[in-house]
């Protein structure tokens, strides 16, 4: 292949690149003939370093890039050292606190180790923000920011919120979507890809480049991935799941999702042909063993992808032998919770471990929990509320099992 060329993708491939995995294509012609021309594109995906993990959350948008980058397009990833000193306020309800550029370097290094799980690092062009924000002056910014208005920006969902309910907005704040537009502007990038959540500045960056000379990129959404308790992904809720877990606590999260969000797992994160997928998203809601081996698929296909096969294999044996009910029938109790038709409930650990009888006060339950004795479907947890499915097992210390299951009626799949 020479330089500056792809290799147009087949017909199949087109469309799955196209509809799998994919919120929105703004404009879906234009890219699609970009795609087809079988020029090489320059795709961008910034990445705020604002904590030292990177989730399944952000694997979605990266396994879609590297679909491209087999194709020959250039993979081109901002890390973005100055707009993670500002904090994205993308969804936020209030200002985020401001980083030192030292976090922000620790927090990069562990970003770019983990991106090579997924792209191909070899391959994959890696542009930091100070390269062209440490050069910029006040003038410079000044006249950056005369090119949007404050309507403009007040546009933005999150912040007219703010603004209606009389909070604060920094002014800081408003120079977030100016400055990750200019990262396309110094990139020159075709299309820049990220959640739906990033809409809005992924826009202003395709309004600002004309100002430059430049062709306005195309915008590429893809879904958010919820939390494994089928809420907002939260670290601070503790619901997500690290690219760097080990095999094993990646293998019991993904045991442990709700089973609504089965389908949208294996669609997102996986390459299991969508036949597969259509079949799993009916098999799921009858429960019973279908829905228990497929989140058993689902877990062994992601824990493969980043730890290998055998890895995944491994925490498969493990998770069958701790907590089969075929294994260890006798071992646990049995702890009606009313479900009153949900898939899943929240419970509180000080009351269920002393109704169960596994521990004899609530204070015990508190430091069990805060020294990461206590497992839920085989991964420690560090809050005393806890969401539960029917099946979940949930182990104390070493040998005490309990397994939930509905007061209205028999249990379901684990997790």
């Amino acid at each position: 292949m020479t330089v500056g060329s792809a290799r147009v993708p087949s017909r199949e491939e087109l469309r799955s690149i196209i509809t799998r995995a994919v919120a929105d294509i703004i404009p879906r012609d234009e890219f699609i003939a970009s795609l087809t021309s079988g020029r090489a594109l320059r795709l961008k995906m910034g990445f705020d370093p604002s904590a030292p993990d990177l989730t399944l959350g952000h694997a979605v948008g990266l396994r879609k890039l590297r679909q491209l980058q087999d194709l020959g397009h250039t993979i081109v990833v901002i890390v973005g050292d100055w707009t993670a000193r500002i904090g994205d306020p993308s969804g936020q309800s209030k200002t985020r606190r401001m980083l030192t550029a030292d976090q922000v370097k620790e927090n990069a290094e562990t970003y770019l180790r983990q991106f090579s799980k997924i792209v191909d690092r070899e391959l994959t062009e890696i542009r930091w923000q100070s390269e062209w924000f440490d050069e910029f002056t006040l003038t410079t910014v000044v006249n950056l920011a005369a090119k949007f208005t404050v309507a403009q920006m007040l546009e933005r969902g999150d912040f007219a919120e703010r603004f209606a309910a009389g909070k604060p907005i920094g002014i800081h704040e408003l120079f977030y979507p100016l400055l990750q537009a200019y990262d396309s502007v110094a990139v020159k990038a075709d299309v820049e890809f990220g959640g739906t959540d990033q809409t809005f500045n992924l826009l202003v960056g395709r309004d600002l480049q004309p100002e430059f000379g430049q062709k306005p990129q195309a915008v590429f959404t893809v879904p958010l991935l919820v939390g494994t308790d089928g809420v907002k992904m939260s670290k601070s809720q503790g619901n997500y799941v690290a690219l760097d877990e080990p095999p094993g606590e990646m293998y019991g999260k993904l045991m442990s999702i709700t089973d609504p969000l089965v389908g949208d797992y294996f669609e997102l994160l996986t390459d299991v042909p969508t036949e597969d997928v259509a079949a799993i998203r009916e098999a799921v809601p009858r429960g019973g063993t279908g829905a228990r081996d497929a989140k058993m698929r689902l877990a062994y296909e992601i824990v493969s992808q980043f730890h290998g096969a055998d890895a995944a294999a491994e925490a498969e044996d493990e998770f069958r032998r701790v907590f089969s009910k075929r294994e260890a029938p006798e071992e646990a109790r049995d702890l009606p919770v009313p479900f009153n038709g949900a898939a899943s409930v929240e419970i509180d650990l000080t009351d269920a471990l002393g109704s169960a009888g596994l521990v004899p006060s609530k204070s015990e339950v508190r430091r069990l929990v805060s020294q990461r004795a206590v497992e839920v479907n085989g991964t420690p947890v560090d809050s005393t509320r806890v969401t539960v499915g029917k099946g979940t097992m949930i182990r104390v210390g070493k040998h005490r099992f309990v397994r939930i299951m509905d007061s209205g009626g028999a249990t379901g799949a684990e997790g």
